[in-house]
Order: structure tokens, then sequence, then C-alpha cells
């Protein structure tokens, strides 16, 4: 079987942490948690990273922290793409908020420009959360120059896109806040796993705190000072004082051993998913959409728009490929959306939901699985095309 992902943890991996179980480690989250954290930070190039336990927690932290503190309202508007993660979604509805879907360009399959701006314009939304669809790379300069244009925060959901530059610069560096995935299959894998990261020290803060219940324990002395002079509280009572509405989103320091290995293989992991990717690029030239691209792109998995898709899905499962739907297809077409506010349908997700898929990209691919698959897409497209019946069909 051609697999869709592999896994990044090796034997050399589980051998060392193997060797450091035996010394008899602290497992919960503590001085390896720093570690990875301050070694994520340094390799992405921000200030501040906060480990927790997925990437889907990571996008739950990054809408609280700016209610937390005091950045957004609980009534604010969240702009979300139509093309994301159920858990894009899920934690706009679940903290009160309100949800607006963007279309999505046919590029690079992040936001539609236009759309965007005429939902900023009529809508005045406070967040974009932005997701770089498959790590592919959208249009930052844009997107950037519209938030500041209607004074709009860009997040980043970037758990598909580790390694993704645009114009030289990493994915997550644009935005007040960024996300990652370290779950099995991505990148790289902490078996479960997430990252926030960020240059502002306050959110950085309430980050810390609202990960672990809202105490200030893993805050800085300044924060922690800051927090006890203002509510009066001792020493002895801050051990169970909370100052914000927080989770407990943590990881675990297993985990975190494990990540500090994983990241000294990421850069040429990227390497090995750009080369793929342009592979793909050729291979399927005129059948896949004509993905635009921005930058370097550490592509997750490669995406196929195309008519024929059911017929392409059926031979690749039959020969041990394995496929996916484009992500969640329309999140304006789920069921706990739809249940909420009703069926919304957008033009370019549309045509997405209905005929993507994307098939396997990670660095144990050679070229022959590659030209496997393409050759696979490019004979049903061609023989269907070619025979009137078939299209039918």
């Amino acid at each position: 079987m051609i697999k869709l992902v592999n896994d990044t943890i090796d034997n050399k991996d589980i051998d060392s942490l193997i060797s450091w179980l035996g010394k008899y480690p602290r497992l919960t989250k503590g001085p390896i948690t720093l570690e990875l954290e301050e070694k994520w930070s340094k390799w992405l190039g921000v200030e501040n990273t906060v480990f927790c336990n997925s990437g889907s927690s990571a996008n739950l932290l990054m809408l609280w922290a700016l209610v937390e503190a005091g950045r957004i309202g609980r009534d604010s508007k969240i702009v979300v793409p139509s093309v994301a993660w159920a858990t894009d979604l899920a934690p706009v509805i679940q903290l009160g908020m309100t949800p607006i879907l963007c279309d999505s360009n046919m590029e690079d399959l992040s936001v539609d420009l236009d759309h965007l701006e005429k939902i900023f314009n009529e809508t005045k939304p406070e967040v974009l959360l932005l997701v770089s669809v498959l790590g592919l790379v959208p249009d930052m300069r844009k997107i950037s120059d519209l938030c500041g244009k209607y004074d709009v925060i860009l997040l980043e959901d970037t758990c598909e896109s580790m390694g993704s530059k645009y114009n030289g610069k990493k994915l997550g560096t644009f935005g007040l806040m960024s996300s990652f995935s370290t779950y099995f299959g991505h990148h790289i894998s902490t078996i479960e796993g997430g990252f926030v990261s960020t240059d502002d020290e306050e959110l950085y803060e309430v980050l810390k705190s609202i990960r672990s219940h809202g105490w200030d324990r893993d805050a800085s002395k300044e924060y922690s000072k800051q927090l006890r002079d203002k509510w009066k509280t001792s020493d002895f009572d801050s051990l169970y004082t909370f100052y914000h509405s927080g989770f407990n989103l943590r990881s675990t320091d297993l985990q975190a051993f494990i990540g500090l290995s994983q990241i000294d293989k990421l850069d040429s992991i990227c390497e090995k998913r750009n080369n793929n990717f342009k592979i793909y690029q050729k291979e399927l030239a005129g059948i896949s959409p004509n993905i635009k691209e921005n930058g370097f792109t550490s592509n997750f998995a490669y995406p196929v728009i195309h008519e024929y898709r059911d017929a392409m899905v059926a031979r690749l499962q039959k020969e041990n490929i394995e496929v996916r739907p484009m992500i969640c297809g329309s999140m304006g077409t789920q069921p706990f959306y739809v249940k909420k506010y009703g069926r919304k349908e957008l033009p370019n997700v549309s045509q997405i939901d209905k005929y993507g898929f994307y098939i396997p990209n990670h660095p144990g691919l050679s070229k022959e699985d590659i030209l496997k698959i393409t050759s696979i897409i490019k004979d049903t497209a061609a023989e269907r095309f070619a025979d009137p019946y078939l299209q039918t069909r």
C-alpha cells in the first residue's frame, strides 16, 4: 500500500525514549517542555511558544487568549475559511462567537481575496483565522494588507504547513499568533501535540495561564507579581488562585522529549515534501488545479480537483493507494454547522467539496510511487474524456 502519511518517529527515536525513561524522569509537563518550546521558537523565528496537547487545542487557546487579554469580546465576529478543519470552526461556535465563512480561491485553496474584502467591508469582523491548506502558500502580502486596512487581527492555522514560506518568510510568523499540529502523520509528530507561537509577550503569559487552569505557576516573575499585587494574593494562596478562565490543555514531557529530535529532522522533511510537490506539479499539469507557488511549499498532501473524482478515487483505492476527501470539503455543509446556522453554499468551495480529494505526500514516498499515482489519475481522466458513455457513469 502507498500510504497517505508515514510515521516520523523511527526506531532510533524510540530507543532514545526508552533510554530516557530508564532514568525515571518526570513525565508530566516540566523542564523538557520548556526546552522544546524554546527549540521550536528558534526554528520558527518567533519569541515565544506554548506546547499543548493538539493543534485543535492550539486554535482554541489562540481565540480564548484574545478574550482573556481583552483584545476581543465574546460577541466578536471571526472569519473562518470554508475549506478548513473542523476545529478551526468549532471553537468559534463553542466560545459563543459568530463565525463568518469565507469562500476559497482555486490557486492555493486559501481565502478568496475578493470575498474576504467584501466580508471585511460589510461585516466588520474582529479576527481572521487563516488556514494555509495542505501546506500551500497563501498570498500573505495581500492578506496582511487587508487585515491592516480593516483592522482585523490575523491568526494563522499552520497545522498543515510547517516549513512553507512566503517570499522566504515562514508561514506562522505573519499573524499575531499561529497554531501548529504535531499529531501522527503531520510534518513531525509527538504522538499528540500542538504549538501556539507569538511575539506578543502579554498573549504569551495569558496562553501559559489558560493552558493550565488559569493559574500563574508558569508565568514570568513580572507577570505573576502583577497578578498577585492586583488581586492581593499571598504566595501560599496563589497555589490555587485562578486569574483567567482556563482549561487543562497541557501536553507531557514524554511527548516533548520526542519532539526535540523531531525538530532536528524537520528541514530535511520539508525539502522532501517540496521535491515531491514539484513532481506532482509537473505530472498533473492541466488535470489538477493550477496551484500557484507563492514561495516554498512544504506540501502536506497534494490536492486534485476534477470532475472524474469518483472514478479516480476508485482506481487509486483499487491499487492500494490511500486517498482522502479534500479536508472537510465545505464547512458550511458540515452537520454541526448546518444544525445551528443552516446550509451555506459558496461558489468555489462547492466545487472543491464535490470534486476535490488529496493524494499522498510524505518523506517516505519515492518518485516511482508518485509516478504510479499520477499515471492512474491521468489515465482515468483520458479514458473518461474519450468515452461519452463513461462520462455519464
